[in-house]
């Protein structure tokens, strides 16, 4: 009785009160940065959309962190992806300016996919070294003012709400840019929209703010060197992610 009760309000409420709050914030978020507003309309209304969608949701949400955190200091955000309320927690409650590192495939979302280009989001082109390097540039020229980049290592979400492998791209970016790593944990996302569903199911989320991760300077054009440190920082984080979550997803 209690999940046909909660269908029908996905349904008639939650879904209607989705599309129409994602429309507005597309719609505000493309017009404010076309015409010159990027600073303030490529977060400020997407993060009120994602904190309109946990209320929606009717999910509880704790933030733990958060003061460790310097608004004029540009970060690499690492997180788990445990499903695709990830994005709603991470743009929504850590209170911090971010640039996302998403698919080319999400470019393609009616509304969303526009909006998210005139904020200048980061779409991923790994088709080449030439056009990863590319992605580099275009990262290091949106990083202004404190604004930072968030990145989910494991490319994909999770199917048993355990992490998976972590790539590389992250952490290279980062020794790239010369930029402090900030280990994020997200708890119960996994509970709410796991993937393969659209049916929500409202939870108690997470979201875990680490200590920064600082790090000397390399060579950068010592390949050795910076594949030893790419994996030191790829370990040390998902050691610090894994670490702080819930005791079933470990």
């Amino acid at each position: 009785m209690k999940r046909f009760a909660l269908i029908l309000y996905q349904i008639f409420i939650w879904a209607p009160l989705f599309l129409v709050v994602t429309f507005i914030t597309a719609t505000t978020t493309f017009i404010g940065c076309v015409c010159g507003g990027e600073r303030f309309f490529s977060y400020h209304p997407g993060a009120l959309w994602s904190r309109l969608i946990c209320i929606f949701t009717l999910c509880p949400i704790k933030v733990v962190g958060r003061e460790k955190l310097n608004k004029k200091q540009s970060y690499i955000f690492v997180s788990n992806h445990q499903g695709a309320y990830d994005i709603f927690l991470i743009l929504g409650y850590i209170g911090q300016p971010i640039k996302w590192v998403m698919k080319q495939s999400l470019r393609r979302i009616p509304f969303v996919g526009l909006a998210c280009e005139a904020a200048g989001y980061i779409f991923v082109d790994n088709s080449s070294p030439q056009a990863a390097a590319k992605t580099i540039r275009q990262a290091e020229e949106k990083l202004k003012n404190g604004t930072s980049i968030a990145i989910c290592p494991e490319g994909s979400r999770t199917r048993t709400g355990k992490m998976g492998v972590f790539k590389k791209g992250a952490y290279q970016m980062a020794l790239d840019l010369k930029l402090p790593i900030v280990p994020i944990t997200i708890n119960g996302s996994f509970e709410v929209m796991p993937i393969d569903t659209f049916l929500i199911n409202p939870h108690k989320m997470e979201i875990i703010i680490h200590d920064p991760i600082h790090f000397e300077e390399i060579n950068m054009e010592n390949i050795r060197e910076v594949a030893v440190k790419v994996r030191e920082l790829s370990d040390r984080s998902r050691e610090i992610i894994e670490s702080a979550l819930w005791k079933k997803y470990r």
